[in-house]
């Protein structure tokens, strides 16, 4: 292993600190809604979060990288600014019990959104977090493009006009009191919804609502708390449902108690998207013990019964007759194929000097949460009610209305939370055809989707193919380019309205759309000379979405690679590379920190290795380290039923995505997505065979489990960031992981991977199921495994 090492971390009295702007003393507009209690909104104006490209750090020989488009104006600018002319939509709602209510109109599926939220309305308010109810919104056409739950973008969309409105609140309340109790407003002091005068007199919230309520709506201005005054903000705090999650109490959608709504499962077809051509036994199905009805719906057939159990029997007994779906006959090498006949050029001009090459294969991967695909519909009288955890519940009750023939306005889409989500839950396809099913039967149905409808029918990681080529001229570089070339993603509920939605299924509107989204998210931190990265999609035959991270991973994982190429054509050791061509100081404070906090360099066993690699995204930079054990007693290591390989040891991985607010939340959401990151790099793919996926079951689609989770895990969160406000977090964790794993791989075995997950062509360990019912068994006891 190379000998270098990673520097002394600075101490105080040489640590640079680049100025941090702050948007905290400056006046935003709010309302104070007319309402008999105190209700309040917000309205801002644009704001930057960091100034740009101020500080480039890079060696003198490197040849500088314009910023590419992402790093002017990335998706978290484009969220903000299209959910802005609604902001003063959105209320904070001061109640008669003293409490404070707040209906976000965002999806929680575990990332913890809701925790952060009761967390900076208590700060602005002085609240304990428990004092705030979040609940979410019901779909809200008016907002239009403020009730998206994508991108990582919620926390950095909301953070302003939540604290708008909640430093509104408090003050309305503190001059209610005021008058209440004949003091000026600067003496009164406000804690944990109590506010006391100079006397000690204390008036409750509860008793100050409708005093600091208006009879008309009227504009306010505020001014919000310094950084340094923040009591909550920052403060480790546990998900407010975490223990009713680990005692069962936490109840998901199939636990809700709809009258009327029973338990529904569709028989699926055994090819992609298979179609029913007719039911030849649906009269005998129809008798079956507790089945109440059997329908043929666009997507399968339905079954209806008193238990989950009594339903899955029915399907297993139908004999349908289906068509051969939208890819028949197309396997992982014909998808490559054509994969390869869209891909660009790569273009740069070639110049003297030494030229690098990567070509990279990511293959299909299940987007399977853990809460399969589900939702609760019920749909009479020119009327339809739908319950579900839905990330685009706009996008969603317009399409649903359009599929029943109904108006939008008489559709009402219920937002619950849901138990994971990573992208798939941006669609809809449970709450449509819940609702297209109770139409047909004409009875509230309780749908869920079996493991393997999730893993076969479901939505997937498109199978993309990466490009790289570096051009090396002694002590620098003067181009890298980059071409990704992917099947479809489809993002077909635009920003989450009704009209982006319609545009994308215009001709090439998906592409226009992915293209945007590609072009605001990938950036190179590195200073390489003439930079690109270029997308082009095919094929839109396949059920994708924006699994997590979107395009991320794949061009990560590829660009990285190609870095320690490039540092090894250079002389050099792969973290001094990238410390010495990272493009600002603060990514490269990052880099240094997570090579120290590595241990990068250490003396390691041959067949083990370290890895490193950084991504720059959500107006954050990340950087990780990994230890990867090659060695053949590791990857022949038996489980029973489970795919064996290199195992990730140790990962140390270091976050700034600007002002933290709940560093627990922060922790958990990186180890999520190293998790992930494993998976997707080493095990967990989908094998695509004439026309279906093979996999059907978490017992047969390895993502991490217990037996392969780091044992040593060190998650450093950059507090002291330079940047005012909370960037994204959400998929943060997933792209560095998966370009340190690839490259600890290539230098443990001396070969660099060119395709993905690594163990993608190994033989199976398992039988495939059948690709018609019975439907598969739930997955097996993964401690019986480990045994």
């Amino acid at each position: 292993m190379p000998a270098h090492r990673a520097p002394e971390r600075p101490g105080p009295e040489t640590d640079p600190q680049p100025g941090r702007s702050s948007v905290s003393r400056r006046k935003f507009l709010g309302y104070v809604i007319a309402a008999p209690t105190l209700v309040v909104a917000a309205e801002i104006g644009r704001q930057t979060l960091f100034d740009g490209f101020a500080t480039p750090t890079a060696n003198a020989a490197a040849i500088p990288s314009p910023p590419l488009p992402a790093e002017v104006y990335d998706l978290l600018d484009v969220i903000r600014d299209s959910a802005r002319p609604t902001a003063n939509l959105i209320k904070v709602e001061v109640n008669r019990d003293g409490t404070v209510s707040f209906a976000l109109p965002r999806s929680d599926n575990g990332q913890g959104i809701i925790t952060s939220t009761q967390m900076i309305i208590a700060e602005e308010m002085n609240l304990d977090p428990d004092q705030v109810r979040v609940t979410l919104a019901d779909a809200r056409p008016e907002l239009v493009f403020n009730q998206l739950t994508g991108g990582s973008t919620t926390t950095f969309s909301t953070y302003t006009p939540i604290r708008v409105a909640a430093a509104l609140a408090q003050g309305r309340l503190l001059s209610a009191a005021a008058n209440e109790l004949r003091q000026d407003v600067d003496v009164l002091k406000s804690r944990q919804g109590l506010i006391t005068g100079l006397n000690g007199e204390q008036l409750p919230f509860g008793e100050l609502t409708e005093p600091a309520s208006s009879s008309v709506t009227e504009a306010s201005e505020v001014v919000l708390k310094d950084r340094e005054q923040f009591t909550v903000i920052g403060k480790a705090k546990t998900k407010s449902d975490a223990r009713a999650m680990v005692t069962g109490k936490k109840k998901f959608l199939t636990d809700m108690q709809v009258p009327d709504a029973l338990p529904t499962v569709i028989c699926r077809g055994p090819s992609l998207n298979s179609a029913p051509q007719g039911v030849n036994n649906i009269d005998e199905v129809r008798s079956m013990p507790g089945v109440t009805d059997v329908e043929q719906v666009p997507t399968g057939v339905a079954v209806r019964a008193k238990t989950f159990g009594q339903a899955i029997q029915a399907v297993n007994a139908l004999d349908v007759d289906w068509d051969s779906g939208t890819v028949p006959g197309e396997d992982d090498e014909s998808v490559l194929a054509k994969l390869r006949e869209g891909e660009l050029p790569l273009a740069a001009p070639q110049v003297p000097g030494e030229t690098v090459e990567g070509d990279f294969t990511f293959y299909f991967r299940s987007n399977s949460a853990l809460e399969t695909n589900c939702a609760i519909a019920d749909v009479r009288d020119g009327t339809a009610e739908i319950w579900g955890p839905s990330k685009s519940p706009i996008a969603a009750q317009a399409e649903i209305a359009k599929k029943l023939g109904i108006a939008q306005n008489a559709v009402t889409v219920h937002v619950t939370e849901g138990g994971g989500s990573f992208g798939r839950r941006l669609f809809f396809d449970a709450l449509e055809e819940a609702a297209q099913v109770s139409q047909a039967m004409g009875k509230p149905v309780k749908l869920m989707w079996t493991r393997s409808d999730d893993s076969r029918q479901g939505r997937t990681h498109p199978m993309a193919t990466t490009r790289v080529r570096a051009q090396v001229s002694g002590d620098a570089v003067s181009s890298f380019e980059i071409r990704h070339t992917s099947v479809a993603t489809e993002i077909n509920p635009g920003l989450s309205e009704a009209v982006t939605a319609a545009a994308n299924k215009a001709p090439l509107g998906n592409l226009s759309v992915s293209e945007s989204i590609y072009a605001t998210t990938q950036t190179n931190p590195y200073n390489v000379g003439a930079a690109t990265s270029l997308l082009n999609e095919v094929d839109m035959r396949f059920n994708t979405c924006s699994m997590r991270n979107i395009y991320s991973p794949d061009v990560a994982t590829a660009r990285e690679l190609i870095v320690d190429q490039v540092a090894a054509k250079m002389g050099k050791d792969p973290y001094e590379f990238r410390s010495e061509f990272t493009k600002l100081t603060r990514w490269k404070n990052v880099v240094d920190r997570a090579a120290e906090e590595g241990d990068w360099g250490r003396s390691m066993p041959e067949g083990t290795a370290q890895g490193i690699a950084m991504h720059v995204e959500y107006k954050g930079v990340a950087c990780a380290v990994v230890e990867l054990d090659c060695r053949p007693e590791t990857v022949n290591r038996q489980i029973r039923s489970a795919r064996t390989g290199p195992r990730v040891t140790k990962v140390t991985y270091v976050v700034d995505i600007g002002l933290i607010i709940n560093p627990r939340g922060l922790r958990a959401q990186m180890m999520g997505g190293i998790n992930d990151g494993i998976a997707m790099t080493l095990t967990s793919g989908l094998h695509l065979t004439d026309g279906h996926f093979v996999e059907a079951s978490w017992d047969n689609y390895f993502y991490t489990r217990q037996w392969n989770t780091p044992p040593e895990m060190n998650i450093v969160l950059i507090d002291d960031s330079e940047a005012p406000e909370p960037g994204g977090a959400g998929e943060f964790g997933v792209a560095a992981t998966c370009g340190a794993i690839a490259c600890a791989y290539a230098r443990a075995t001396g070969k660099v991977p060119e395709y993905f997950p690594i163990l993608h062509k190994e033989p199976l360990p398992f039988e495939p199921y059948p690709t018609i019912p019975p439907v598969p068994p739930s997955p097996t006891n993964g401690r019986e495994l480990a045994n």
